[in-house]
């Protein structure tokens, strides 16, 4: 029998497996694109969550499943990087320090591409902050017994709803951090917002890992877990949103149109994510990844596998050349104040674009982005510096 580490590397080597993981890795990363394009160049005075607005809610509605997403798949990549005939301890360290990396980044260049602050007066700690402290997290618990962490994962995800009741005016400030979101007390005049609370994204990214075993099975075997997870997810999603009886801070009601009651039944709570927000947007992923398993990739789902293996040099360049691009446009007539100063962002009345012009500068965003991406990945496949590990 081979070692651990050896069938591990053999079966990472599968381009089948790795190009799927990519390619779904590749379209949330793409699909945040247009959630970020329509944050900066959509019309003022839009409430993307209203139900009344059906184009605008679809277009935010779809990049619910992102986050979600890019940090499930996280965890699936912390568990494949062991796989590689790496020690325990080496794993410990590189998920300890790549954490500490991203809340780096978070807190300088990520900040820097919303604001365009030098000097910060606004910081929002959002998906990169959480991926992080998650990372930092996982470097301890992936040391648990396997059955154990998938336990604890399984339950953060579960049963954190069960602390909706509990408020930071409750407990305090430092609940915002772990649950709540919310703002933080103001540090040197510098506010502070949380978008991800830690739970329960740290059980998200340990599922993940845990579900790097099931990438790991033969073929026939993944597809057939894959299938039975993704539908298990849906159904579970389906009928804990019929009932109303737990899942989601917010019910669902029937509305005045049929489209606006299923908009109404999938209004689910992102910040923190609510149980039924993640069975809703992970459960059509894993199906998702058993739909593609073993695909040939085509011209265009090629350039979507690069950016699914560049993720995070992509999202480091995706929001200052949104937000350039933006100013650009705003500047002749609405001047540039609004688009430079301290987050969050307050448009002036009258600012924006349709959402035919918004996903326009999406696409354009996409296509500008990927020699980038194809460069990078060229230099992350050639070269073995331990630093590209990092990016």
């Amino acid at each position: 029998m081979s070692a651990p580490g050896d069938v591990g590397h053999s079966r990472i080597r599968a381009r089948p497996r790795i190009d799927s993981v990519d390619l779904l890795r590749g379209v949330v990363m793409v699909v945040m694109t247009l959630d970020h394009t329509r944050d900066f160049a959509a019309r003022s005075g839009f409430d993307p969550r209203d139900v009344t607005q059906p184009a605008l809610f679809v277009t935010r509605w779809i990049t619910h499943f992102c986050a979600p997403v890019f940090v499930f798949l996280a965890g699936t990549s912390a568990y494949l990087y062991g796989q590689r005939g790496k020690r325990p301890a080496e794993v410990t360290r590189f998920l300890f320090t790549r954490g500490l990396w991203l809340v780096f980044l978070e807190l300088t260049l990520v900040r820097w591409g919303w604001t365009f602050d030098i000097v910060p007066r606004f910081v929002g700690l959002q998906v990169i902050w959480a991926i992080g402290w998650s990372m930092v997290a996982l470097s301890v618990l992936h040391r648990l017994p396997f059955g154990m962490l998938a336990i604890v994962s399984l339950t953060m995800i579960a049963g954190h709803n069960l602390l909706d009741g509990i408020t930071s005016p409750t407990v305090g400030w430092w609940w915002n951090f772990v649950h709540a979101s919310g703002p933080l007390p103001a540090v040197a005049g510098v506010r502070v917002f949380v978008a991800y609370a830690l739970i329960p994204w740290i059980g998200v990214m340990s599922a993940g890992y845990c579900f790097g075993t099931i990438i790991l099975e033969p073929p026939e075997k993944r597809r057939r877990a894959l299938l039975a997870i993704g539908f298990a997810a849906i159904a579970a999603f389906m009928l804990l949103r019929w009932t109303n009886v737990y899942g989601d801070p917010a019910s669902w009601s029937w509305q005045a149109t049929p489209l606006r009651t299923v908009l109404s039944f999938v209004n689910c709570e992102k910040y923190p994510p609510s149980l039924l927000f993640l069975l809703m947007t992970l459960g059509p992923a894993i199906l998702f990844l058993a739909l593609v398993d073993g695909f040939q990739p085509g011209p265009i789902s090629r350039q979507i596998v690069t950016i699914g293996r560049v993720p995070l040099f992509y999202y480091l360049l995706h929001l200052p050349l949104i937000h350039g691009t933006v100013l650009l446009l705003a500047v002749a007539t609405y001047g540039a104040d609004f688009l430079t100063s301290a987050a969050p962002m307050t448009k002036p009345p009258g600012f924006g674009y349709s959402l035919p012009i918004v996903y326009a500068l999406w696409v354009l965003t996409v296509l500008v982005l990927l020699p980038a991406c194809r460069w990078f990945a060229a230099v992350k496949q050639r070269r073995t510096e331990w630093w590209l590990s990092y990016l």
